[in-house]
């Protein structure tokens, strides 16, 4: 099934495989264009169980990684990346290390001073401004950290530490990377809405069952930082990807 909301292209498929597949082409596509007319891509990734197929399709399309400069949305505060639970170890070991990226850039979780990390990795979004970013939804409709209600589509800066709320933390349980909630992170460095919007090209990819209400509330309820997804519909190029679980909540 595809189907359009506002900007928003909304496709559907069968299996979490098949979507893979068609994002990675989609991916390819758009790197492609871009270095039509650019020397260098810069992309950012999202760190989730919901991208594995898309890394996973990546690894198997005809890429020059030689050109693409790799940043990442998110991680926790406190956390190594050595620690499984880390979203750097996440793309290192699905993605990163099998790919010759040109550079990666990566939020330092485990920093002494979070106003610095902000700044740091502020100066580095601000010499490698975003072409792509490969994103998800989270089950309370978040992009990257940016949690309702404290998420802000004109937020004025562009990294920032955000405590983590409770569906947001709940999340990372059902998602399997941590055991229970006392063991979740409160809080985060993540990358704000007007930079992950600032792309010239958005893939997002939200498969499994327990994202179906996030998936319906992104494309019905009112574009509003109350579901900060909704913002998607927005963007001139982007592109939501759906297996048959997480679209079971939608019209045809």
């Amino acid at each position: 099934m595809k189907k359009k909301v506002d900007n928003l292209d909304v496709n559907v498929y069968l299996t979490r495989e098949l979507m893979g597949d068609a994002v990675a082409k989609d991916v390819k596509i758009a790197i492609d264009q871009l270095l039509e007319t650019k020397d260098t891509v810069n992309v950012i990734f999202a760190a989730a169980p919901s991208q594995r197929d898309l890394y996973k399709s990546l690894l198997a399309q005809d890429i020059p990684w030689e050109k693409v400069n790799a940043m990442h949305m998110d991680e926790y505060v406190g956390i190594r990346v050595d620690e499984s639970q880390s979203f750097r170890n996440y793309l290192k070991t699905n993605l990163f290390d099998f790919i010759p990226l040109r550079s990666i850039a990566y939020i330092q979780g485990e920093c002494e001073d979070v106003a610095d990390e902000c700044k740091r990795y502020t100066s580095i979004l601000e010499s490698n401004a975003p072409d792509i970013v490969c994103m998800g939804i989270g089950e309370n409709t978040h992009i990257a950290f940016n949690d309702p209600p404290l998420a802000k589509f004109d937020d004025i800066e562009m990294v920032k530490v955000v405590a983590l709320d409770l569906i947001c933390r709940q999340q990372q349980v059902n998602d399997g990377c941590f055991s229970i909630l006392e063991k979740v992170p409160t809080h985060a460095l993540t990358l704000t809405i007007p930079v992950l919007l600032s792309a010239e090209y958005i893939f997002c990819v939200v498969p499994g069952k327990t994202k179906d209400q996030a998936v319906y509330q992104t494309l019905y309820e009112k574009i509003d930082e109350l579901y900060p997804s909704t913002i998607l519909r927005n963007h001139p190029q982007a592109k939501l990807y759906l297996d048959t679980e997480s679209s079971r909540l939608l019209e045809s």
